[in-house]
């Protein structure tokens, strides 16, 4: 069986919103592992990406949010893979020392975890990515050539690749704030506008990885839950590690993991206004909602759905306590 048997719930956190939780560097791993103790667990890569290290395990499906959007749109399925046939998308942008220090990781990786990085190509025309928190605050951006990434990753897929990494250059953010005190990640955005072309386009595995000029390690001491950005000269790891086993797409078909499967969503307190939450609605998936975990946006239950039944419980404990009974 598929799921051996176990449970099926989805754990997200979405991407560039403040989360408290799963809004930095891999911080929401920890309480991701515990519920795969129990269940099988989707999740978007934002919840088990850090940097140099990863949070997932083999009870994870790591699943890229537009792709998760489908999911619960019943347009696709998902069928468990192992060891994927990685390519790696550069922005030809990267300056060759930059670049250098990123094939050395991806050395490193296939060294140690003996992940199938099989190749990788350069963009053919910068990439131009820019990006901002907006007056919302929410991390967001744009892509000035988006589709030269589109022309890498047909390349790519001829090649035979089952997974992209994508690495593009991005300005050095420099946020203060957000290092030492918490706040919105300003690149998350604009990443999930990349990693959501992709996946549109080409309904595969993917994942984005930002590259820097500044690589040295950052000496300071920073919040604790952002700190696996501060310690690495590149973030490409943690990718690898999830596109690895990441579950392979398929047209809706109950013959894969599809989303009569799942069986609980688990979402931050006011961060319901979401495809995820709307389609779980509409069938009767049990939706938790953590108060523990706040965003920057404002969108409860009780300002969208009367009588929902969506499940507000204070913390991810609590809900583990719940799902222990489904």
């Amino acid at each position: 069986m598929l799921l051996n048997g176990q449970n099926l719930g989805a754990f997200i956190v979405p991407t560039g919103i403040g989360a408290s939780i799963g809004g930095f560097a891999g911080d929401a791993s920890c309480y991701a592992r515990m519920f795969s103790k129990s269940s099988n667990l989707i999740v978007n890569p934002n919840v088990v990406n850090a940097g140099c290290f990863s949070g997932i395990n083999e009870k994870m499906f790591y699943v890229e949010g537009y792709s998760l959007d489908s999911f619960f749109k019943k347009e696709i399925s998902l069928s468990p893979s192992k060891n994927n046939k990685i390519c790696v998308i550069f922005d030809c942008a990267i300056p060759q020392n930059v670049l250098n220090i990123h094939i050395n990781t991806i050395n490193a990786v296939k060294t140690v975890y003996g992940i199938n990085v099989h190749d990788y190509v350069l963009t053919d025309e910068e990439v131009g990515v820019r990006f901002f928190v907006n007056d919302s605050g929410v991390s967001t951006g744009c892509v000035d050539n988006i589709k030269t990434l589109k022309t890498a990753a047909e390349e790519l897929l001829n090649r035979g690749c089952d997974a992209i990494a994508i690495c593009c250059l991005f300005d050095d953010s420099n946020d203060e704030n957000y290092a030492h005190n918490g706040g919105v990640d300003p690149i998350g955005g604009v990443e999930a506008i990349i990693s959501h072309y992709i996946s549109k386009e080409f309904n595969v595995p993917c994942a984005h990885s930002p590259a820097f000029c500044d690589y040295q390690i950052y000496s300071d001491i920073v919040d604790k839950r952002a700190s696996a950005e501060y310690i690495t000269p590149t973030f490409l790891p943690c990718i690898l590690l999830g596109l690895d086993n990441a579950p392979k797409m398929k047209p809706y078909s109950k013959e894969y993991i599809c989303l009569d499967n799942l069986d609980y969503l688990v979402m931050p307190f006011n961060a319901l206004g979401c495809v995820p939450v709307f389609e779980a609605l509409k069938n009767n998936i049990k939706i938790f909602a953590v108060r523990e975990n706040v965003t920057v946006l404002n969108i409860t239950c009780d300002k969208l759905f009367q009588n929902s039944g969506i499940i507000v419980l204070d913390t991810y404990f609590d809900v583990l306590e719940q799902i222990k009974n489904l």
